[in-house]
């Protein structure tokens, strides 16, 4: 794969004419052998953007945290609560690392999947990660809307974000590719992602 430097990666589009042209979709399509992950902060859009590149593709599409909460049979604020952080992040790993075994797909993890080294190993070794990136008000105006974060209660939201996204960036940082997911339209994100991954694959 190539790095995260990459032309398409920044958005500029590569000759050729529409990313989402059926034929070059097909194209892409048939080289894909594994899943296909999205890392990044809380807010950045990761589910949105996975569901609209999965109905591009044609691929089946996960929630990692839906499927944990299924899995728990209880909200993730409750499993923080009840039985810590801990607890959470070993069940994350084993809901995700099921997920990654169902071939050709589209997993939007949660904001600190890619942060746990296990999680994080399992995902380069059986996906392709994406860090989808934003600017921190991008974050923060997205996040403020849902209160139910367990990370972000009791605090203030700017400066939790703001922290986080400083910790976390080292980590999104392995994936080997990167996509700006800015305020426009989220179907200019999946357009990144489709450039970077016809370069990559």
């Amino acid at each position: 794969m190539n790095n995260t430097q990459s032309p398409s990666v920044n958005g500029r589009r590569r000759p050729g004419g529409d990313p989402q042209a059926p034929a070059r979709i097909a194209g892409l399509k048939a080289r894909l052998d594994r899943p296909i992950v999205l890392v990044g902060m809380m807010g950045v859009g990761k589910s949105t953007i996975g569901r609209k590149l999965a109905a591009v593709l044609k691929l089946p599409f996960a929630d990692a945290d839906d499927a944990i909460v299924e899995a728990a049979k209880m909200p993730i604020t409750d499993i923080f609560d009840q039985f810590g952080e801990d607890h959470f992040r070993d069940g994350e790993r084993r809901v995700i690392a099921r997920l990654l075994e169902s071939g050709p797909s589209v997993l939007a993890t949660g904001g600190g999947a890619f942060v746990q080294p296990e999680t994080a190993a399992l995902i380069r070794a059986k996906g392709i990660p994406i860090w989808l990136d934003s600017d921190a008000e991008t974050l923060i105006e997205r996040v403020s809307r849902n209160t139910k974060r367990p990370l972000l209660r009791g605090g203030n939201v700017r400066e939790i974000v703001t922290r986080m996204k400083a910790e976390r960036e080292p980590f999104y940082a392995k994936a080997p590719i990167k996509v700006m997911s800015d305020a426009g339209p989220h179907n200019a994100t999946v357009n990144r992602i489709l450039e970077a991954l016809d370069q990559c694959l």
